[in-house]
């Protein structure tokens, strides 16, 4: 071979050599984080990272409340951007992780994995880093791509289900369809200065949310309880399961409309008539016999914070005053918010993340406390504002909020990263 001595020629020769050597070792060090077998399915990033989501969002909403920090208002709206962040930050994030994950199982086709799940979890952070940053500009940015890391994950599990013809779990493409819109559209609207609407929206977000609840706990709950608990085969009566999802999408139809048209009834019926049917079905599900299994107490516990919330919230439309009963729709909403929703998803994550990773349901004993303190968070979050102790409701509540996910991060983490034992 020639040799070259122009040292022109020796330089770019080098350059060159180096340019493909550095492309080369990029190359090599994304694939090896995105072999890590933290994106072998989709629950194990986004149960984490959702779970740390709402760890910062909370902590920095606890110190705005408190005048320690101010969140930049040339974004979201401090209240818009709470509430977008704890239910599709956090919530929405945990869900289409176990949906993603539970597809696998429910089709028998692969799921998101590897590379394609790699870019899928840096496309949810830079949607959170956006947010933070919480400017014009860093909003339009993280809607843009928190549109895409919807559409990627509603059509991955839109293919699962057409391909196997899964016709049962069809109907999660057009709730998590309707999310991905209630998403933007919340987001639009504050970003119009139309605040009032986004709120209204992201209250339907939460109503929308327990309907995912109801079919995703209705299928579960005495599933793990018939195994965990060993209990006789749980049937709930026919017309009860036919009712409720009608009855639940009726509700929230019912809700949105209201802020458009001057309608003749509210949905409170509707709302109160929910939760009765959420507290009948619970009532065949053998409750007491979970009392000494916390992975499922805590499901019951969720399940029912769901129905009284509704029920709550339905109350809270009529003047109760006459006999001294006040119930504020914000408190009513933080019954499902924290109680349902919160607890609802610690639970399910604590059961998710041993049974899939190959380890035997054994809760660790810290993750028993952490579901309490959620319960407390609750009745505080509710309980204390009635008494005028707006400000220790807020940060208390928040407090232990942050403290459970803590708990679950610091136990999970290290299952989350690891390889399946039975591998």
């Amino acid at each position: 071979m020639m040799e070259i001595h122009d040292p022109e020629l020796m330089m770019l020769k080098y350059k060159q050599d180096n340019q493909v050597y550095s492309a080369s070792e990029g190359k090599s060090f994304f694939s090896k984080i995105c072999n890590h077998d933290v994106f072998d399915l989709a629950f194990r990033p986004f149960f984490i990272l959702g779970s740390l989501a709402s760890l910062l969002s909370m902590i920095i909403w606890a110190l705005q409340l408190n005048s320690i920090i101010s969140l930049n208002n040339s974004g979201l709206t401090p209240s818009i951007w709470h509430i977008h962040e704890m239910i599709f930050g956090f919530a929405a994030t945990i869900a289409v992780g176990f949906i993603l994950t539970a597809g696998k199982t429910w089709t028998k086709q692969p799921s998101i994995s590897g590379k394609k799940l790699c870019l899928l979890t840096f496309v949810w952070l830079a949607v959170r880093v956006a947010i933070y940053i919480n400017t014009n500009s860093s909003i339009v940015f993280a809607l843009f791509l928190q549109t895409s890391w919807w559409l990627v994950a509603i059509l991955t599990f839109s293919k699962m289900v057409l391909r196997s013809k899964n016709t049962r779990n069809y109907l999660f493409v057009p709730l998590l369809s309707v999310m991905m819109v209630m998403n933007i559209a919340i987001i639009l609207c504050d970003m119009l200065n139309f605040t009032g609407l986004a709120m209204h929206l992201s209250r339907a977000s939460i109503l929308l949310f327990t309907i995912l609840m109801s079919i995703i706990g209705g299928r579960v709950i005495p599933f793990f309880t018939q195994n965990g608990a060993k209990t006789q085969k749980i049937n709930t009566p026919t017309w009860i399961e036919k009712l409720i999802l009608p009855v639940a999408i009726t509700g929230v139809v019912i809700f949105v409309l209201g802020y458009f048209f001057n309608l003749p009834f509210t949905p409170a019926p509707i709302m109160m008539l929910a939760g009765l049917l959420h507290l009948i079905r619970l009532s065949f599900w053998r409750s007491i016999k979970t009392r000494n299994v916390p992975l499922l107490w805590s499901l019951h516990i969720s399940y029912l914070f769901m129905s009284l919330g509704l029920i709550l919230l339905g109350l809270s439309y009529f003047d109760l005053s006459s006999i001294n009963i006040i119930i504020p729709f914000s408190n009513a909403l933080h019954v499902i918010t924290i109680g349902a929703i919160g607890l609802m998803i610690f639970a399910m994550m604590s059961r998710v993340s041993l049974g899939h990773t190959g380890r035997p349901l054994i809760l660790n004993k810290a993750l028993g406390l952490a579901f309490i303190l959620l319960i407390s968070s609750t009745f505080i979050r509710v309980i204390l504002p009635l008494f005028n102790f707006f400000q220790l409701a807020w940060s208390l509540s928040a407090l232990l909020w942050v403290s459970s996910s803590l708990i679950f991060i610091f136990v999970y983490s290290p299952i989350l990263f690891a390889k399946r034992i039975d591998q």
